[in-house]
């Protein structure tokens, strides 16, 4: 797929291809200093280019302005059992400071939600970080409600190795 026009002449969008898993990385190391959480990148070249371009997993829009990478937005399908339908989840949407107040942003969540709709899901979703007001602000300006009523939990590194090793599958000796 090639570039896709935006309403900002200057401004368009590209799914990311193979050759630019350095790009998706600064991205990636660009938001985690943002978001004060560099310490947790441990994503390498390698282990993106093997889940977004061999096993498919995500996929990643970049948002260039005047054909300078500016942005970037990584998301994948998820599903609803209530709605009966997948969903898009974005996991990160990051616009390099000194592009902030253009509407690029606000570009990219409007064409993946345009994406959603045509790829026939019922809700578009993300997480935000609560000291984020900047962001908060701008999510809600877009019409997006923060589940309140909800948490997010997660098991990750020697956790997940424990969860994982209590599975009671298999043949029983």
């Amino acid at each position: 797929m090639g570039r896709i026009d935006t309403k900002s002449k200057d401004f368009k969008l590209r799914f990311a291809q193979k050759d630019d898993t350095g790009l998706i990385l600064d991205f990636i190391n660009a938001l985690a200093e943002y978001e004060n959480l560099s310490h947790e990148v441990v994503a390498t070249e390698e282990s993106l280019r093997e889940s977004l371009f061999e096993r498919n997993v995500a996929e990643v829009i970049i948002g260039e302005y005047q054909d300078k990478a500016v942005s970037f937005a990584l998301f994948f399908h998820n599903f609803s059992t209530f709605l009966g339908k997948p969903g898009i989840y974005l996991e990160d949407l990051f616009v390099k400071p000194a592009y902030r107040g253009k509407g690029f942003g606000k570009t990219m969540l409007s064409y993946l939600a345009k994406l959603a709709k045509e790829r026939g899901c019922g809700r578009f979703e993300w997480a935000c970080l609560d000291w984020n007001e900047p962001s908060i602000e701008f999510y809600q300006s877009v019409g997006a409600v923060a589940l309140e009523e909800w948490s997010i939990y997660r098991v990750t590194g020697d956790a997940l190795d424990q969860l994982a090793a209590k599975a009671e599958i298999g043949a029983k000796k």
